[in-house]
């Protein structure tokens, strides 16, 4: 775990990028508000193919299916890059209708001694295994955060945003079906202050899904964004990921849930492109049949807005991967 606020290189596509003191994210520098390297920008193909995956979860949660038989499916889709990030333990008082905590708890260990012993063996492969955390963001609990963060040497930190104070808001359709439209609109308005709270704690590499809180409501979700006053607050909290070194997560997760629909939707990955944040691609799986789950659709939805590569964080630093045969 990065804890210190000393320099970090990095790679861009190869290149070796030092990162200056002062440049929060300098990255961006060097990448420019395209997300593509200056001189090394292409013409972007029609056939595109993500080979990573940095979000996949285990039956240390609640997730169905081994490390193991996680790892196989990835590489039956092509994966040259897993991404293994599990949930974070969480206090109590942070519950859902059907609890995983306890075995979390019991097994986390196993889970940190499966992915480590899984990297050292596909290392020799040229294949990548990234041990990886989903750390529900709790906005009253950054001391347990901090700590339980700190307890690993991780390659890559998710910020996962499941609660809104207490409030598991992703549990359960029925804790939406009588909220009227102004409240569900206080809860998206306070779903983008939680973010920029989050990034400017500058503990994570990633947002995950960042705008689950449509899961439920995306019709009104949809008719809230049309508020200026909605896409302000969404701008503030995608510019706080950016200055925070962090990227974006794309994830085809959305298209199995209620809102089928990839996170984020269209005009949320337009501004953030507009702003020159990079991305990641997480298919969030929580069974081996939805590991880089219809990954050709997701780059074509993020290449569409002109991104061509992917961030890849790891302790060695971070590089980018290409995601179109034009690169």
């Amino acid at each position: 775990m990065f804890m210190d606020d000393s320099p970090k290189p990095f790679f861009v596509q190869g290149l070796f990028v030092p990162v200056a003191a002062d440049a929060p994210l300098s990255y961006h520098a060097a990448i420019g508000a395209s997300g593509i390297p200056h001189g090394l920008r292409r013409s972007i193909s029609e056939d595109t193919m993500i080979r990573v995956d940095l979000h996949t979860h285990t039956n240390h949660s609640h997730a169905r299916d081994t490390v193991r038989q996680m790892f196989e499916a990835g590489q039956a889709k092509g994966l040259v890059v897993h991404g293994f990030s599990e949930h974070s333990p969480r206090p109590l008082g942070y519950d859902y209708p059907v609890e995983y905590r306890d075995h979390l708890a019991a097994t986390f260990e196993e889970y940190i001694a499966e992915v480590r012993a899984l990297k050292v063996e596909q290392a020799p492969r040229g294949i990548t295994v990234l041990l990886g955390l989903e750390v529900d963001w709790l906005e009253d609990e950054l001391p347990y955060i901090r700590d339980m963060i700190a307890a690993h040497e991780y390659d890559y930190l998710i910020a996962g945003i499941h609660f809104l104070g207490t409030w598991g808001f992703d549990a359960s359709a029925d804790d939406w079906a009588p909220l009227s439209f102004d409240e569900k609109c206080a809860l998206y308005e306070r779903y983008y202050r939680t973010m920029k709270r989050m990034a400017e704690t500058r503990l994570f590499h990633i947002v995950a899904h960042p705008d689950l809180i449509k899961i439920f409501s995306v019709d009104d979700f949809n008719r809230w964004l049309d508020r200026p006053c909605a896409m302000e607050l969404v701008r503030e909290a995608l510019i706080a990921v950016r200055d925070a070194g962090m990227a974006m997560e794309i994830s085809i997760a959305g298209t199995r849930k209620p809102c089928r629909e990839i996170y984020p939707g269209p005009r949320i990955l337009r501004l953030a492109r507009e702003l020159g944040l990079p991305i990641t691609f997480a298919s969030d799986s929580h069974a081996t049949e939805h590991v880089a789950c219809n990954f050709d659709e997701l780059a074509r939805y993020a290449a569409a807005e002109g991104w061509t590569e992917s961030l890849v964080f790891s302790r060695e630093g971070v590089r980018a991967m290409p995601f179109t045969d034009e690169l």
